[in-house]
């Protein structure tokens, strides 16, 4: 297997992408596809169409395309990982899926964990740890899998390991975007928060960064690029970061008693890393284990080019502009896209050594850090008011692609957690 080099990595690749026609013709037809079983996750999503596509296709072959595991087990994995998050929207949507003719699944298990096979049920403790903690995965956890009379082969547990991690961030972006069962029958399936066009929500919050404002911050960044901190002052930036600085406690989520049945140990949930109960796990290094030289190869070895296809859309996810910001155009993003993404990674305790964590204090303001968190952290607690706090000069569609960057960066840092342990497993 040939490694993506460098500059194809989520982090380095500059291009602007595009689509051609005959990948607007397959993204078409998937969306038309999707369509049928989540209009507003798609109509959300179409506001990015050369995200779309990545994203339409990754799904789609984790559910639908060859693969080790049965049909219904791919699609009640998914409703146990959004379960683990509340999100009734995901689950309902991968219920239905279950039951459809060309699925067949066993009626008897949506009663509950109880009544699958015990096989199925062993994922559950992977599932609670990389929805709230993937820092705890440890090569034991696969072992465990792998070992027994019910065992797992490693190519099942790779393509249970991408659909949960699926489907936790894909539920990041269902609350963050503000997609939920409860709205749409409220709303008569209108189930956004306030997508009023592409135009920004008036008005500013006291403390909040203007547009104007962050772009000479980013321009002061860039003509002080010469003071570069030393190995040190990253690490300080970097635990004051995972320390969540001054945001406020972690807002605990409530089991909804309609999933309950597809949860266990739900009082398990996010903790800061930093605060992290077992202190001898280390921060994870990108540089020692990173998606592009290890993740990306691993993965795509034992489930056959799911790599490619993920590796597409991170890039995409990273990399997306139209070089605007609110009403100014002609913008480079980049290092505002950077922020973000490593400030995402850092609340799951993922380092970049290159990379000056003060960067994310000067860029990201206390609103825009305290609805990334709540997103990734605790998306099920989401409210109208954090959606409409953050980001109020901006388009809508750029804070949908905000919170695509959430859905990206998340899935990925629970990736590299559990293809690391997988390796410490096989090696």
């Amino acid at each position: 297997m040939i490694l993506p080099c460098r500059n194809n990595s989520p982090l380095h690749d500059t291009s602007n992408h595009t689509m051609g026609q005959m990948g607007i013709r397959n993204t078409q037809v998937l969306f038309i596809d999707a369509l049928c079983q989540s209009s507003h996750l798609d109509l959300l999503m179409g506001y990015h169409s050369a995200y779309q596509g990545p994203f339409l296709k990754t799904q789609n072959f984790i559910l639908k395309s060859d693969g080790p595991l049965p049909y219904d087990q791919r699609h009640y994995i998914a409703i146990m990982a959004a379960a683990r998050h509340n999100c009734s929207y995901l689950v309902n949507m991968q219920r239905e899926a279950f039951l459809s003719p060309d699925v067949a699944g066993d009626k008897s298990w949506l009663q509950g964990l109880h009544c699958i096979p015990k096989k199925l049920r062993d994922l559950d403790e992977i599932n609670k740890i990389l929805a709230h903690r993937p820092w705890l995965i440890t090569k034991e956890h696969i072992e465990r899998l792998t070992k027994g009379k019910n065992n797992w082969s490693l190519s099942e547990v790779v393509q249970a390991i991408v659909i949960l991690a699926h489907f936790h961030a894909l539920s990041s972006f269902v609350f963050g975007c503000g997609i939920n069962a409860d709205m749409e029958e409220e709303t008569n399936g209108t189930a956004v928060y306030s997508a009023n066009g592409d135009s920004g929500v008036p008005g500013m919050k006291n403390g909040q960064t203007t547009v104007e404002t962050l772009m000479q911050k980013m321009k002061s960044i860039s003509e002080q690029r010469s003071n570069e901190p030393t190995l040190e002052e990253r690490a300080r930036c970097f635990q004051t970061e995972c320390n969540g600085g001054e945001l406020p406690a972690a807002r605990r989520s409530v089991p909804r008693s309609d999933l309950s049945h597809f949860v266990t140990d739900a009082d398990f949930g996010y903790q800061d890393f930093a605060r992290r109960e077992v202190s001898e796990i280390p921060t994870f290094r990108i540089q020692d284990y990173s998606w592009e030289d290890h993740g990306y190869s691993l993965v795509n070895r034992l489930y056959n080019d799911v790599g490619e296809l993920l590796n597409e859309k991170f890039k995409v996810a990273y990399n997306l502009t139209y070089y605007t910001m609110g009403s100014k155009t002609n913008v480079d993003t980049s290092m505002f896209r950077r922020a973000v993404w490593n400030y995402i990674q850092c609340i799951y305790g993922i380092r970049h050594d290159d990379y000056d964590y003060r960067e994310v204090n000067e860029l990201l303001d206390r609103d825009l850090k305290e609805y990334i968190k709540a997103v990734c952290c605790y998306p099920d607690r989401m409210t109208k008011e954090d959606y409409d706090n953050v980001m109020r000069e901006f388009k809508y569609s750029e804070k949908v692609h905000v919170t695509i960057m959430i859905l990206e960066a998340r899935m990925q840092a629970e990736l590299l957690y559990a293809l690391r342990a997988l390796m410490r497993y096989m090696t």
